[in-house]
């Protein structure tokens, strides 16, 4: 009997300790003795050793790739052109110079540049350059192409983004 009388009054200790006073309002709060729940409902709250790293300032979090229709609409319908720089976190997608003619004179290298993740007309912008060679001397020179050009080719992104957002929409109610 003496043995567990020494049980309960270890396992009231056990249970007290784990017991905690905030100290605003006085109350006795509970902690969780699981070290992998805590943890979890700490993250869940938005704390953790790095803090707000992975969320915006309005405390939402930022869309992958995979999920930014803008994102995979441009991939989309660029994929022609040969890709050499394509960085989500920076919001750029860079593309190299391209001629659909192997012995032309002229090339063109597109950048598209995120602003914003939202299906908008200004969450993009579209900077396009012509490099024009001379044959004889090998003398390149390099001109910005016209905003017709550029907007063309942002308007051709955003009509796809749109149709990958039907059928996504259409996927989901599925």
């Amino acid at each position: 009997m003496n043995f567990l009388k020494k049980i309960i009054f270890f396992c009231s200790i056990l249970l007290i300790s784990c017991a905690k006073t905030d100290p605003v309002t006085g109350e006795k709060v509970l902690i969780e003795p699981s070290p992998d729940k805590r943890a979890r409902e700490f993250a869940d709250k938005g704390g953790g050793i790095f803090g707000e790293i992975g969320k915006s300032k309005s405390g939402t979090n930022y869309e992958f790739a995979t999920s930014n229709v803008l994102w995979r609409a441009t991939l989309k319908s660029l994929d022609f052109l040969p890709l050499i720089n394509a960085d989500y976190s920076g919001g750029v997608i860079i593309y190299d110079w391209y001629s659909d003619n192997l012995n032309s004179k002229e090339t063109l290298k597109i950048t598209v540049r995120f602003l914003n993740n939202e299906l908008r007309s200004d969450s993009i912008q579209i900077i396009s350059h012509k490099k024009i060679c001379e044959e004889i001397n090998n003398k390149c020179s390099i001109e910005k192409m016209s905003e017709k050009f550029s907007s063309d080719i942002k308007e051709n992104i955003l009509i796809t983004a749109r149709k990958m957002k039907i059928e996504e929409n259409k996927k989901e109610k599925n």
